[in-house]
């Protein structure tokens, strides 16, 4: 597993492309925390992060699939997933290692945002002003919808063997899961089943844990959903 995990990570650091994924991350949060007047902390007033948190899931919508398309889907279509198959590790072993270097993936490009937590400390008044509790468990809730995305986007790549329907799938299912289920609970049409989707839906539980609260009802649905997902992919890989 950890040859197979090492193997992901420098694959997506091998090339122009993964380093050009972590920057179009954190250029587009960067004007949207400090630049955009609509979203900016500095326009705001206030020690808070809270566009951070808010804006974080879109920009992952996009990112994360972007970077788990090609984790089986590219190893179909090169004829390197029958001779990794046959490798010592088991289905479930594969899985996770992949799951793991998206997970690492994920980590590295939110890490660099606790730079903002330091300026946004600096620069309360009085300095250090600022809820520190509330931004970090909102931070820990940030990491933990980017492993739900990550285990969506590789379920999506053992859909396929083409990178691109691949990443189509990741998004779509994301939107789905995040966006989706929130929308339907506006229908009036789906009223008697409004608390159920809302419950069901992503957005429900991370905009929950952004408020600072770790609540372990929350931490068990993101785990369900990560186990769920990943599950799905071993059965999926199993039957093709």
């Amino acid at each position: 597993m950890r040859a197979l995990y090492w193997k992901e990570i420098n694959a997506f650091f091998g090339n122009l492309s993964g380093f050009l994924i972590l920057a179009v991350f954190l250029i587009s949060i960067g004007l949207m925390v400090w630049v955009f007047p609509d979203s900016s902390v500095l326009a705001y007033g206030f020690a808070d992060l809270e566009p951070l948190f808010v804006y974080t899931p879109y920009v992952f919508t996009f990112l994360i699939p972007a970077t788990t398309m090609k984790m089986i889907a590219e190893e179909r279509k090169s004829g390197t997933w029958e001779i990794l198959r046959t490798s010592p590790l088991g289905d479930l072993a594969i899985i996770l290692a992949k799951f793991l270097a998206a997970f690492t993936l994920v980590f590295i490009a939110v890490l660099p945002t606790l730079v903002y937590y330091y300026s946004i400390v600096q620069l309360g008044e009085p300095v250090g002003n600022i809820d520190h509790a509330g931004f970090f468990g909102s931070w820990i809730g940030l990491l933990l919808i980017g492993a739900v995305f990550a285990s969506i986007g590789i379920f999506a790549s053992a859909l396929t063997s083409h990178q691109i329907i691949a990443f189509i799938w990741g998004v779509f299912m994301i939107f789905l899961l995040y966006f989706g289920l929130t929308a339907l609970v506006q229908l009036q049409v789906m009223s008697s089943f409004a608390l159920l989707l809302e419950e069901l839906s992503l957005s429900y539980h991370y905009e929950s844990m952004s408020r600072g609260v770790i609540e372990a009802q929350n931490v068990a649905y993101f785990l369900s959903i990560m186990i769920l997902m990943l599950g799905l992919t071993v059965i999926l890989i199993r039957r093709k």
